[in-house]
């Protein structure tokens, strides 16, 4: 047996909203703008609060954005680096930590920026960073991150299958699950029996109480990290 020993390679985890946001704009910067990369810390604030690409949309600030950057050193997808000057900036190790290339990395980037989207809309959104031809091409890309466990469908398969990243801690989760069955009772809502009308109430108060969850468990976490600095 040989003596010696590797270091192991980070593996993708769950991730906050905001990490999740500022790690797709790293991405999303060095793609679209790489004159401008790697980010500095009013361009990370800006990218992830623009009201273009993002949903949901969101008002982040410094403090935000440096909890972000991080949890995203932490678990070796993101770095800081010197820039000119005394400039701090800020690059993404999305590539080794996904183990993806570059059609990959466009495709999950908009599933970071985005959340949950068809075929189509990540061929329209993601070409942007890298072009993809079709629609068979981009199956392909989805197909191959399904296999490395980042993405997963939400839907059924057929026309309008949805497609979303792992990254969501599991509170997330069952809120996006929540959402979507929502949306699939609104589409039956004009032909909708009084049962069905009460079940699409029980989501709808399942999805508030989530969301009330949520931004307790937010600030509660903002508060410690207040009280242990």
């Amino acid at each position: 047996m040989s003596d010696e020993t590797s270091e192991e390679k980070p593996k993708p985890v769950a991730l906050s909203r905001d990490a999740r946001r500022v790690l797709g704009v790293l991405v999303e910067k060095a793609k679209t703008t790489p004159d401008n990369y790697p980010l500095t810390m009013s361009g990370l604030i800006s990218g992830s609060n623009q009201k273009s690409n993002r949903s949901p949309q969101l008002q982040l600030n410094e403090d935000d954005v440096l909890q972000a950057l991080d949890e995203l050193k932490r678990v070796g997808a993101a770095r800081e680096v010197q820039g000119s000057g005394r400039a701090t900036k800020y690059r993404h190790a999305a590539y080794e930590w996904f183990d993806v290339d570059s059609p990959g990395a466009s495709v999950m980037t908009e599933l970071l920026l985005r959340g949950p989207q068809t075929l189509g809309e990540i061929r329209t959104r993601a070409s942007r960073m890298y072009p993809l031809e079709d629609l068979k091409v981009v199956q392909g890309v989805v197909d191959s991150l399904i296999e490395k466990d980042l993405v997963e469908p939400l839907t059924p398969p057929g026309r309008g299958q949805t497609f979303a990243h792992k990254l969501y801690p599991p509170e997330e989760r069952q809120y996006l699950e929540a959402r979507l069955e929502k949306q699939a009772a609104a589409a039956e809502s004009s032909t909708a029996s009084a049962p069905a009308k009460a079940s699409l109430d029980a989501v709808d108060a399942l999805i508030a109480r989530l969301e009330t969850v949520n931004e307790r468990i937010d600030a509660l976490e903002k508060r410690i990290e207040e009280l242990e600095s």
